[in-house]
């Protein structure tokens, strides 16, 4: 019997893993777009050529459907006829039949791993592989040793030598407590190195070690109460999570184990993971953009790093829709308060509402008390950029400046070398510029902040500087204090934006390790 993968369990994934260029776009036909492919895979016509059967595919017979009238391809153990869908792909045929006849998982992560493409193409879902994934001999097998814990022998073992060590975990119980206990071997963890997720009886803890990802993941074996807590010990790398019994009995064991349970894996090889988040309120910043905040479910705990971004999934005519964006703090002021609540159970957004797209008018039309599913974090910004810095550039253009807030707001409020921060803020018109009196009220507040705003279009009125990102713009704005003094440049905006100022700021002699893109 073959497992079809849930709609609701979306590919994994990140944009801001794709080089600084993002990916390449190409013309659709007219009829070819996403929404005209929502359309036809509800039509009920046969996409896959196989009546509604589900077949197991070995890989010679995969090899032999490597056209493109006829073309097959693998994704995480699943193959899916992709011909009908060739038309419809924004990157182009030509990006699909690279993979064709072949496992094309690698190719798909590198190039938009985020794209939610179960839901997607589900109905041109061929069937399973005809091979049986390695699961550790054990798997299923309830050896205790640690009272109650799973053999270290699980942990996976396909690491590069040069990776982090192997974390382990361990629980304990007291008559009302259950207290578990990952030992990360790592010095750098904190609050948001981990993400706690409860539903049911699943208990699921995710802690993110540099670039790998180690996964605590059992059905508990008796219940617990809602609320827990999670306390970290950064100078010896122990996370604690505390878990408060129902009834005060003894557990005999933590649980049995559920998928991926005590694996250790790089973090691209991983699936987000999602909860479902309450809108609890929405307002207007600009006349298009709106600031939306999310409340997390109490059964969760996750702090998302300062740089990275989450995906929103929204279902949109039967099809689940992802889209990634970057939190944001409530004002720029917000986290200048001490101490921030540890266990915040808000995420912002500032999101502009594209009248004419596909996602933005969805999330717009949603009520006060609407859900929304929240993914893990992702992004490749480390926040070790910031230490010792003495200047911080950033340049933004548009809704670009969401990921500028919390870099912004860290670097002022941590980083004690730092002399000066000078932002750079593109838009179009004056009434384009999200929380305008803010920064201006935040220059004036803080001397080493200053900010510099510049429109294309602007009225007749407006005095300040005009025109796009250029280098005459760019060697003026970015003066070095000294030829020794370390510097980070920050850019975010659309794809040309960001390839642009890419080049120009190679060109102006910045170090690959002076700049950071982040690319949506």
């Amino acid at each position: 019997m073959l497992n079809v993968p849930s709609q609701s369990f979306p590919g994994p994934s990140s944009q801001q893993r794709v080089a600084s260029g993002g990916r390449s776009k190409v013309p659709l036909k007219q009829g070819r777009s996403l929404m005209d492919w929502i359309r036809l895979t509800k039509s009920g016509k046969d996409l896959t050529g196989l009546k509604g059967r589900l077949i197991e595919v070995t890989e010679e017979e995969l090899k032999k459907h490597n056209k493109k009238d006829d073309c097959w391809i693998c994704i995480r153990g699943f193959v899916y006829n992709v011909s009908p869908y060739m038309e419809y792909h924004p990157g182009g045929e030509d990006e699909l039949m690279r993979a064709a006849g072949s496992d094309g998982t690698d190719l798909f992560d590198q190039v938009h791993r985020w794209v939610n493409y179960e839901s997607m193409l589900k109905e041109c879902l061929v069937g399973r592989m005809a091979m049986k994934p390695a699961l550790p001999k054990d798997y299923h097998e309830e050896k205790k040793v640690l009272n109650g814990m799973l053999p270290q022998s699980q942990v996976t073992d396909t690491l590069a030598k040069e990776g982090p060590s192997s974390p382990s975990y361990d629980w304990f119980q007291t008559d009302s407590l259950v207290t578990i206990v990952i030992y990360t071997k790592q010095k750098d963890i904190n609050l948001d190195s981990v993400i706690v997720d409860h539903r049911d009886d699943s208990f699921r803890a995710e802690t993110v070690i540099k670039d790998y990802s180690y996964l605590v993941h059992v059905a508990l074996s008796h219940e617990i109460q809602e609320d827990f807590s999670v306390l970290v010990v950064e100078n010896v790398g122990k996370i604690e999570i505390v878990l408060k019994k129902k009834e005060n009995t003894s557990w005999k064991c933590l649980g049995h184990p559920q998928e991926n349970h005590n694996s250790f894996i790089p973090k691209k090889d991983t699936g987000l993971f999602y909860r479902k988040c309450q809108l609890v309120s929405k307002e207007d910043v600009t006349h298009d953009t709106k600031l939306f905040c999310l409340m997390l479910p109490p059964s969760t705990h996750l702090e998302v790093p300062v740089g990275q971004h989450v995906y929103l999934r929204l279902p949109i005519t039967g099809t689940e829709i992802v889209k990634p964006y970057t939190p944001v703090c409530d004002s720029l002021f917000s986290e200048f308060k001490e101490p921030v609540l540890p266990n915040n159970i808000y995420i912002y957004f500032l999101i502009k509402i594209y009248p004419a797209g596909f996602f933005t008018p969805e999330l717009d039309q949603l009520q006060i008390g609407d859900y929304v599913s929240v993914s893990n974090p992702e992004g490749n910004f480390i926040i070790s950029q910031l230490q010792e810095l003495e200047d911080l550039f950033l340049l933004a253009a548009g809704t670009g400046f969401t990921p500028m807030v919390k870099v912004l707001n860290y670097a002022l409020t941590n980083i004690p070398s730092l002399r000066k921060v000078k932002l750079m803020f593109f838009n179009k018109t004056e009434d384009d510029i999200i929380w305008r009196s803010q920064l201006e009220k935040l220059a004036f507040k803080d001397k080493r902040f200053e900010v510099e705003f510049v429109l294309s279009a602007p009225t007749s009125e407006w005095s300040g500087k005009q025109g796009y990102i250029s280098p005459v713009l760019l060697s003026e704005f970015l003066k070095r204090r000294s030829d020794t003094s370390k510097v980070l440049i920050c850019l975010c905006g659309p794809t040309p934006f960001t390839e642009q100022g890419m080049k120009m700021l190679h060109d102006l002699n910045f170090s690959k390790d002076e700049i950071h893109s982040f690319t949506a």
